[in-house]
């Protein structure tokens, strides 16, 4: 009778193996059949494993909301970038299929090229282009290096940005919302050309489509649009606001800050001002006929007059208040290329005024992020 039982426990904890299993490899199957449009390869794991020695922590080159960034060599000795998507992550999954699909159908110097991606068991990677030179931040924000950026080099980057963004929003097979620009963002080649990366965020719309909303704002707060952070609005303006921050950043070498209220860090709700100093700065010496005074001091000895005026005025156009006031992307790298002349920018959107809030039911969930911290109302926590 023991005997019995025995065998009758072991064939059924076979069996659940056996359907655990199946079940496994279906959704992997599944999954992957998902992707099946991407149009790029299918890397394997062990082939991934190879190239960054089995994810040593010596390859490790950073860590951000997707999961750990890893360098790697293929055997051919083609340098990579694996990002590898964090188990912990529950958003994570939708982002990494996001990217996938979005950025394989996308193909411009200014964009960090995807070469393939890795879904096996609960492992989901992206393989990228390696980037020698990290992110723009990493030079704007840092003093040393920063001296690294020339003011020919930080106008070129400008240019360069404006023009990737054209052809996500234009020129390429579908219209493509970023969301999330920003200097963090944007990686450096060996020549340090920009590349605008981490399309996790992104939003593709349809031809005609020209805006969408959403009750969960995602992004980076002060790159974020007024109208998105407080309507969940969103269009390509949204991504030109947060270019002409960049602009004003890569100028100034002022790292984009937000004062917090106590309460805002919980709710959004108690906001009276989200003051942006350097938006501010750039405005006050504006009026004031002095914003060459705005250029990095490291920079005070060499650099373009007419460029930066240029590059000021329309960072300035670029984070109007309202979204009709903003130039179209065309427009924007236009006026970079000095066509035509520059309208008079309005008084920026350098705070979000408390009586745009009109009741609570009409915020959207907010999970953006200042200085790398993750925000969001407490509703479901």
């Amino acid at each position: 009778m023991v005997v019995t039982l025995s065998i009758s426990a072991v064939l059924t904890l076979l069996g659940l193996v056996y359907i655990k299993r199946k079940w496994k490899k279906r959704s992997d199957v599944e999954s992957s059949s998902q992707m099946g449009s991407a149009e790029v390869p299918l890397f394997s794991l062990s082939k991934i494993s190879r190239a960054t020695d089995d994810f040593s922590v010596n390859n490790k080159l950073g860590e951000g909301g997707f999961g750990p960034v890893y360098k790697g060599v293929l055997e051919g000795g083609q340098e990579i970038a694996v990002k590898r998507l964090s188990k912990s992550s529950r958003q994570g999954l939708l982002e990494f299929e996001n990217e996938v699909i979005c950025i394989a159908k996308l193909q411009h110097r200014n964009l960090v090229k995807l070469l393939g991606y890795c879904i096996q068991g609960d492992d989901k990677m992206l393989i990228y282009e390696y980037m020698p030179n990290k992110s723009l931040d990493s030079f704007l924000f840092d003093g040393s290096r920063k001296l690294l950026l020339d003011w020919p080099q930080r106008f070129q980057i400008i240019h360069e940005i404006a023009r990737g963004l054209l052809y996500l929003h234009q020129d390429s097979r579908l219209k493509v919302v970023h969301r999330d620009l920003k200097a963090g963002n944007i990686l450096l080649d060996h020549q340090m050309h920009p590349k605008i990366s981490d399309f996790g965020l992104a939003r593709m719309f349809k031809e005609e489509q020209s805006e969408a909303t959403t009750k969960r704002v995602v992004g980076t707060l002060g790159y974020i649009s007024p109208e998105y952070a407080m309507k969940g609005l969103f269009s390509v303006k949204s991504d030109i606001f947060s270019f002409g921050v960049l602009v004003l950043e890569i100028v100034s070498g002022i790292k984009i800050e937000i004062l917090l209220t106590k309460t805002m860090m919980i709710t959004f709700l108690d906001i009276v001002v989200s003051f942006v100093p350097v938006i501010d700065e750039a405005w006050r010496l504006y009026k004031e006929g002095k914003s060459l005074s705005l250029i990095d001091e490291c920079l005070r000895t060499s650099y373009s007059a007419c460029e930066v005026l240029r590059s000021v005025h329309v960072g300035l156009l670029c984070v109007q208040q309202r979204v009709e006031n903003r130039p179209n992307t065309q427009t924007v790298v236009g006026m970079l290329g000095g066509e035509g002349s520059l309208p008079s920018p309005k008084k920026p959107a350098f705070y979000i005024q408390e009586s745009e809030i009109n009741s609570t039911s009409a915020l959207p969930l907010l999970a953006s992020s200042v200085n790398g911290v993750t925000l969001s109302q407490v509703d479901g926590r």
